[in-house]
């Protein structure tokens, strides 16, 4: 197998063991479908870019990761240059359909729809270590894929789950 067959084959290996993810970030990053889309497939592009650059000295997912969310953030700043107000319009249709009743298929609907708005509303960095928390990465992980010390993750993620909960305070007040 030549190494352009070798690459091709481990970006499409990559991108579908790895799909969830860029389409978690995606999400984070992007408002509406479109925008999504056009995320998605910048991330795409640019792990292929990079692809020659992976050196095993990482894991495949932290590699990916710091990746995507480098590639996010910069897509992101362009995309904050060109817009003045962003408002979240998501299509949660398929993600509440896993509801057992019409009143908590609602509910879901409501409650993702609100912490994608505040998720939406964090800087940046707050919104990368949200999103790998929420993803159930460990600080150790969390550590890898941003570049810093666990102990800065640590710190860091509580700040930004502070910021968070004051976003989506009165949110969780109304669902009890």
């Amino acid at each position: 197998m030549s190494i352009d067959e070798q690459r091709e084959a481990r970006f499409t290996a990559w991108l579908t063991e790895f799909r969830g993810v860029l389409l978690k970030i995606a999400r984070a990053y992007a408002v509406g479908d479109a925008d999504r889309a056009d995320l998605f497939q910048e991330m795409a592009v640019q792990l292929w870019r990079s692809l020659p650059a992976f050196r095993q000295e990482a894991a495949p997912a932290t590699w990916i990761y710091r990746v995507c969310l480098n590639t996010a953030m910069t897509w992101r700043r362009g995309t904050t240059r060109r817009e003045k107000k962003i408002q979240p319009d998501a299509d949660l249709g398929r993600l509440s359909a896993a509801a057992a009743t019409p009143a908590e298929s609602a509910d879901h609907h409501l409650l993702l729809e609100q912490l994608y708005a505040a998720i939406h509303a964090l800087p940046d960095f707050d919104r990368a270590l949200v999103l790998l928390m929420l993803d159930g990465l460990a600080y150790r992980e969390i550590a890898a894929v941003i570049g810093l010390t666990e102990n800065h993750v640590g710190v860091a993620l509580t700040r930004a789950r502070k910021r968070l909960s004051e976003l989506m305070e009165g949110v969780t007040d109304e669902l009890e």
